[in-house]
This record gives structure tokens, C-alpha cells and sequence, in this order.
């Protein structure tokens, strides 16, 4: 049995106050949600990458390191680590991530946001779980921001099996971030397509650039995606 590993993690907010600056009163104005994708073969590697960055770096191993919190050192040799498992899994190990643009999301989706957190991860990852016979996701359950249950489960397994029409069986294991490197790993990767598109800062994605595409949407209201 074929068994695939997901890590997901999201930067930004899902607060719709346009109006101010991001950081002075207002809210982000783009949404990422970033997948560590994992064959079972090479579960481990992303973890053994993320205990030697943290030796490397002189990172606390009592504290969990967020994206947000590292300086422009640290995330240039996070995306470096992140390249190298990438080529040393001949691309098996794969990055990805989708970004809304938020001032173009139409104000009806807007008012349920846990619909288009959903349709997200479905358009991000849905083509990818069809290809394993088992697919185990873990999430940070503190950082899910819409209060989704098992909505979002419920919505992915449905896709698989009655619009796919693939026998792939999702599994979801919620988890605390701090005590899972993988999850922290896809915290990083959602810190690299957040900071290329909402603050234009975009050095790490250049050297992770030939295993990281971020995906964007909504960047044109008329073409959404």
C-alpha cells in the first residue's frame, strides 16, 4: 500500500480589514496555506533537516521556532536546507503552496472564509493525494484559523472518492506544532510564499525556487484561478 505524508501550516490572516495597513490595523492582504509533501520512504528526512538547521543555528530546542520570529540569515539557511533533501529525494519530497489574494476574493465568499480555506487545500493538494492508496495529514490544530471540524476532512475524502474517483483514504491527525518538526517545516515553507507576495521580500523563495512554486490565486478577478 502506497502511503503519502502531508504537513500543512499558513501564514496570513483571514481578517477582511482592507482599508488600513497590514500591521497598523489592518489585515494581511494575501493568505498561504504550504504543504510538505512526503512519500513514506523518506518520512524522515525533513525532520532529521529541521534538528540540524536547529544545531546550526543555536536555536532553543525548548522553544518552537516560527518563520515570523527568524531573521534573514536564518531563513536563507532554512531554504537551503529545504533544497538540498529536495535533490537528495531526486524530487520526490515536494514543496507547494497556494495564496489568495485577498482584495479580490468577491465579498459572498468572504462572508463563510471556511469554504474558500477549504476549496485552498482541495486545489492545492487534491491531485496529489489521488495518487496514494493512504494519505495522512497533520496539521497544527492552534493555528487553524476558520473553526472548521471535520469539515474540511469530510470535504477533501468526498472529492477523492465521488469526483476523482480514486480509492485513496484520507487520514487527519491534528497536532501541536511545537513538538512536530515536519509541521515547523511547513510553517517555514508557508513563511517563504507569504513574505514573496505580501512584503515582496523574496530571497529565500529564489534559492528553493527550483523545488517551490507557489501557486497564487485570485490575482485577477475576472480568471480567480
Amino acid at each position: 500500500m502506497t502511503k503519502l505524508f502531508l504537513f500543512l501550516d499558513e501564514s496570513g490572516d483571514l481578517g477582511w480589514k482592507l482599508d488600513k495597513p497590514y500591521r497598523d490595523g489592518g489585515s494581511s492582504r494575501f493568505l498561504t496555506i504550504a504543504a510538505l509533501v512526503v512519500p513514506e520512504q523518506h518520512v524522515h528526512a525533513p525532520a532529521r533537516a529541521m534538528r540540524k538547521l536547529y544545531d546550526k543555528m543555536n536555536w532553543p530546542t525548548d522553544k518552537e521556532k516560527k518563520w515570523a520570529r527568524m531573521l534573514p540569515e536564518e531563513r536563507i539557511a532554512f531554504s537551503e536546507a529545504a533544497r538540498k533533501i529536495a535533490e537528495a529525494s531526486s524530487g520526490e519530497i515536494k514543496y507547494l503552496s497556494i495564496t489568495a489574494r485577498k482584495e479580490n476574493v468577491r465579498q459572498h465568499i468572504r462572508s463563510d472564509p471556511n469554504k474558500l480555506y477549504n476549496f485552498m487545500i482541495g486545489l492545492l493538494l487534491l491531485k496529489e493525494m489521488g495518487k496514494y492508496d493512504q494519505v495522512i495529514m497533520l496539521t497544527d490544530d492552534r493555528s487553524i484559523k476558520v473553526r472548521s471540524g471535520n469539515s474540511l476532512f469530510d470535504y477533501l475524502q468526498m472529492e477523492l472518492w465521488m469526483k476523482m474517483h480514486v480509492e485513496t483514504v484520507l487520514k487527519a491527525q491534528p497536532c501541536d506544532s511545537s513538538k512536530n518538526l515536519c509541521v515547523q517545516f511547513a510553517d517555514m515553507l508557508s513563511g517563504i510564499a507569504q513574505s514573496h507576495y505580501e512584503d515582496r521580500s523574496s530571497q529565500p523563495y529564489r534559492h528553493l525556487a527550483k523545488f517551490f512554486q507557489p501557486k497564487l490565486i485570485y490575482n485577477n478577478p475576472e480568471r480567480p484561478y
